[in-house]
């Protein structure tokens, strides 16, 4: 099964960095970026949630109702006359399930990774989070997953499984659940994000293997 990475540089996934490109007016190398960056961001979120019995029933029954991935068969027209905006409030639902408080400090330290406006991150995010769950409800349909312990594997495989995998989720749930005052969030999202300023061991060579640095 392919990773997250290589479902955005595949034939669909650059039909989506060009609509999304195209939605938000910013160029398609630095969309990319971004959805590079925000994939593994809102999956780990969603394993996280996904962990608990309730958690992994809400995103089963989501999986097999709304998001079942129909919304993967018509991307151009998705994006052929601007995102519907039914579909961008599902997609703001959807931020708000996974990343709850936390989403302001997500969408500012993409944006200060990425140099793009935290306005237009959140408009990336918004469209981003109903097409992964497509996908995760079409990966789920193709695996026969019917329980929680399915799903935290595909989950898990998408992240890219194996030991570092458990590494980058553990450093994705340590962002998300960090409960400091808001700069304590602030140094982890720049360490989690940092573009090589830290040093390639620890923290910052752990989550290079996530983003591709």
């Amino acid at each position: 099964m392919s990773g997250l990475l290589d479902l955005l540089n595949s034939p669909m996934g650059k039909q989506l960095i060009s609509g999304v490109a195209g939605q938000t007016g910013q160029s398609e190398g630095k969309t990319a970026d971004v959805l590079s960056m925000a994939m593994p961001l809102l999956m780990g979120a969603m394993k996280r949630n996904a962990s608990t019995p309730s958690g992994a029933e809400g995103l089963m029954n989501a999986l097999s109702s709304k998001h079942d991935g129909s919304i993967l068969n018509d991307l151009g027209g998705l994006f052929g006359g601007g995102v519907d905006q039914s579909v961008m409030d599902d997609g703001a639902g959807i931020l708000g399930h996974v990343f709850g408080s936390k989403q302001p400090q997500v969408e500012n330290a993409l944006s200060s990774k990425s140099g793009m406006d935290a306005g237009s991150i959140a408009q990336i995010l918004k469209i981003a989070a109903p097409i992964l769950l497509g996908y995760l409800g079409k990966q789920s349909r193709q695996q026969n997953v019917s329980n929680a312990n399915g799903l935290g594997g595909l989950l898990g495989g998408l992240m890219g499984g194996g030991s570092s995998a458990n590494k980058q989720q553990s450093l994705i749930e340590t962002f998300l659940d960090s409960d400091g005052d808001g700069s304590v969030i602030d140094d982890l999202a720049g360490m989690v994000l940092s573009g090589g300023n830290q040093k390639k061991s620890g923290l910052g060579g752990l989550l290079g293997g996530l983003f591709g640095k």
